[in-house]
C-alpha cells in the first residue's frame, strides 16, 4: 500500500544560488535541472533528488576538510622522505 503524502515536499533551496565548477548549487546541491524541474517532480522523485543533495554536500564537506588538512601539513605525503637522510 503506497504511503499518503500529507505535505509538500518543501524545496531545498535556502537561497545563496550560486553554482560551483561541477554545475551544482553552492547553497541547496542541486543540478540545473533537478532546480529547473522541482514542481515537475513527483515526491519520490523529490525525495531521491533531496538524497542526491545530500550525499554531494557529505561530498564537498569532506573534500574542504581533506583541503584544509594538507594545508595545516596534515596531510601524508612521501615527497620529504626523499631529502631526509
Amino acid at each position: 500500500m503506497a504511503q499518503l503524502e500529507l505535505f509538500e515536499i518543501p524545496s531545498p533551496c535556502i537561497g545563496v544560488c550560486e553554482v560551483n565548477n561541477k554545475g551544482f548549487c553552492k547553497g541547496c546541491y542541486r543540478s540545473r535541472e533537478e532546480r529547473l524541474y522541482w514542481l515537475e517532480l513527483s515526491a519520490e522523485q523529490k525525495r531521491q533528488v533531496i538524497r542526491l543533495c545530500q550525499s554531494r554536500k557529505a561530498r564537498v564537506l569532506h573534500a574542504r576538510q581533506q583541503a584544509r588538512q594538507v594545508g595545516e601539513g596534515g596531510g601524508q605525503s612521501d615527497q620529504g622522505e626523499l631529502f631526509r637522510g
